[in-house]
């Protein structure tokens, strides 16, 4: 097959929320979109009534000032780059690791998640700022846009721009400035999650009815689970009012209610015998009366030993129907007495159990924070690092109620590290292979806390040393467990100076970004960055390929040629190895256009469209800058 190659583009398209959903439309619904790409909605309009499909002039919405803006952010590309810890990422304890510790500010790490975790996900558990007034939240954002672009961009009148931007930058707490905090995160939250995936958020009273609206918003009104009521506390706090407020909530919310299923609580079944050699198994005295049914369900029952008859008391009725008396008489499931005055026998299987476990509870109670608290200094020393931790146990009984032994669990507000603990410690529990992707911004500890002064300057350092120690301690517990108790760590970092992902061809008077200023870190950085959004997991590694003097990175289906001096002899040596070497099967070649010259570019494109080999590869070239 003769290979393809692709005109010089820019950076391949960051995927987002909307451009997602609108993939779908066109997938599902071609015929609603006309030749230009635009979308008909009277189109759509006419499929839903063509099914007799009920269309409601009706609705509710949550609207703030600032929800335009939200949306706003919620489908902008990320302005920054994903860089890789090479050094802690390389201990042996986490090379091989596929759990991820993420610096940065979430929603930026949401968004370059999108590309390789899209409907990857799990579980997403969150505890983001409760916005109490007293939790330090204020809405910081350095975007940078005039009323006009604003105005613009959001499709508003400049008049609300100019409030929006307002509040934007004046570090606000209203509930306003929370809700457009919140907004785009949950919005992209839902995308990375799997059809059956299911997102927990902690919350208080402060902003738990704001909350809830928002999330009917985004992940929609059926898909609303349940919500725990966790009891947090057994100390009452003075309110002034005599009314203590000894609970917090947590939201739960399916992608597809359809697709979600809890575990569950295992059922208590040693009451279970088989006292009387059944044939049957197993067994426990069942009650043969419902409170609720028909007066043809309040027959009477006629002892054949004994002719005594048996009538349910006053209000109840029997719980099965007359003509199964003399059938389960027969099998032994239901036993008379051979002397008056005895009631009957109904018995109730284990062998009958549709399920061995029952719906777990919405009252969470036991798991306080104070016992989170207590394992942080267990973990720290004397001193807890971070106030108010919520108990592994509680990360515990969450995850295990939805992620199965290989899921992906992420936490973007990781906070203390609970949920990484949670993970590991489930893993060396039951043998799994959850990993788990956590989220922290780089937040400057007060210099009067007690993180400060044990040498903690920023929360995620916080976060790093609660996920060692933890595994250090769940190892030293567990010594025969080999599962994965390592982590790696990437963080964001700001797009280099001066460099302009604007070229879309490379032309003779194009004035270009000097690539040659970048150093290996900054090319390596830049190539982990595209990476993710080829849909590569950040855990992979990108491994050296020979190819002449030159070496190229990449997995075995794609190959990036990021270091300079790139040369025909290069990509002659990359054709060889597809001939003559049957391990060697890449489909994608992804060249950093700006260290390319037009007379080797010109001549590196007709070499991939000449080029036929014979293993049938389609090899696609793509230049980026």
């Amino acid at each position: 097959m003769t290979a393809n190659s692709q005109q010089p583009t820019a950076n391949s398209q960051q995927p987002t929320a909307n451009s997602q959903q609108l993939a779908l439309l066109k997938k599902h619904f071609p015929n609603c979109f006309d030749k230009n790409g635009a979308f008909i909605a009277h189109k759509l309009q006419e499929v839903v009534q063509s099914d007799s499909f009920a269309l409601s002039k009706e609705s509710y919405s949550l609207n703030w000032l600032g929800k335009s803006y939200a949306r706003l952010l919620a489908n902008e590309n990320p302005r920054t780059l994903i860089k890789a810890d090479t050094t802690h990422n390389a201990l042996p304890q986490n090379a091989n690791s596929q759990n991820l510790l993420i610096k940065g500010d979430n929603l930026e790490v949401l968004k370059h998640l999108m590309g390789a975790y899209s409907e990857q996900v799990k579980m997403i558990y969150i505890d983001p700022p409760y916005n109490t007034g007293g939790d330090g939240f204020v809405y910081a954002d350095d975007r940078k846009f005039t009323v006009e672009q604003l105005s613009q961009l959001a499709g508003i009148d400049e008049d609300e721009a100019k409030r929006i931007l307002e509040f934007t930058q004046a570090k606000s707490n209203s509930h306003s400035a929370w809700l457009t905090f919140m907004y785009p995160r949950l919005y992209i939250a839902r995308q990375l999650l799997r059809d059956d995936g299911v997102i927990f958020i902690s919350i208080d009273d402060n902003e738990q009815a704001q909350l809830k609206v928002l999330c009917d918003e985004a992940f929609g009104e059926e898909n609303f689970v349940g919500q725990f009521i966790w009891q947090n506390r057994t100390t009452p706090n003075d309110s002034g009012i005599r009314f203590a407020t000894d609970h917090e909530y947590i939201f739960i919310y399916a992608k597809s209610i359809y697709e979600t299923e809890f575990s569950g609580n295992e059922k208590n079944l040693e009451n279970y015998k088989n006292l009387d050699n059944d044939p049957n198994g197993d067994w426990i005295a069942d009650n043969p009366s419902a409170a609720s049914g028909t007066e043809k369900d309040r027959f009477e029952i006629i002892n054949p030993y004994t002719q005594q008859v048996y009538l349910p008391s006053k209000g109840r009725y029997w719980a099965f129907s007359e003509r199964r008396v003399g059938e389960w008489h027969k099998s032994g499931k239901l036993v008379f007495p051979k002397v008056n005055e005895k009631n009957f026998l109904l018995k109730k299987y284990l062998a009958e159990l549709k399920s061995k476990f029952q719906p777990i509870s919405s009252i969470v109670q036991g798991l306080l924070t104070s016992s989170g608290t207590k394992e942080l200094k267990a973990l720290f020393g004397d001193a807890s690092p971070f106030k108010y931790p919520k108990p592994s146990k509680l990360m515990v009984k969450i995850i295990s109620q939805i992620a199965n032994e290989s899921d992906v669990v992420l936490d973007f507000f990781a906070g203390s590290g609970t949920t990484a603990h949670a993970v590991m410690q489930l893993n060396a529990e039951d043998g799994g292979n959850r990993q788990f992707i956590c989220v922290q911004l780089p937040e400057a500890c007060d210099e009067k806390s007690e993180a400060f002064k044990a040498g903690y300057s920023t929360i995620f350092d916080i976060t790093h040393a609660r996920i060692t120690k933890a595994a250090a301690k769940i190892k030293a517990e567990n010594p025969t467990f080999t599962g994965d108790l390592g982590f790696k760590v990437f963080e964001t970092t700001p797009v280099f100076e001066g460099y302009a992902d604007k070229a879309e061809t490379l032309t003779e008077n194009l004035t270009l970004f000097d690539a040659n200023t970048l150093n290996a870190d900054e090319r390596h950085t830049l190539m982990r960055t595209w990476a993710i959004q080829d849909n590569i997991k950040l855990h992979t590694d990108l491994n050296p390929v020979k190819l002449g003097d030159y070496t190229a990175y990449g997995t075995a289906s794609i190959l990036y040629f990021i270091e300079p001096n790139i040369t025909l002899s290069a990509v002659v040596a990359l054709l060889e190895q597809l001939d003559n070497n049957a391990d060697f099967k890449p489909n994608m070649l992804v060249v950093f256009g700006y260290l390319l010259d037009s007379k080797t570019q010109r001549e590196m494109t007709e070499a991939i469209k000449q080029y036929n080999n014979r293993k049938g590869i389609e090899l696609t070239l793509d230049i980026r800058f």
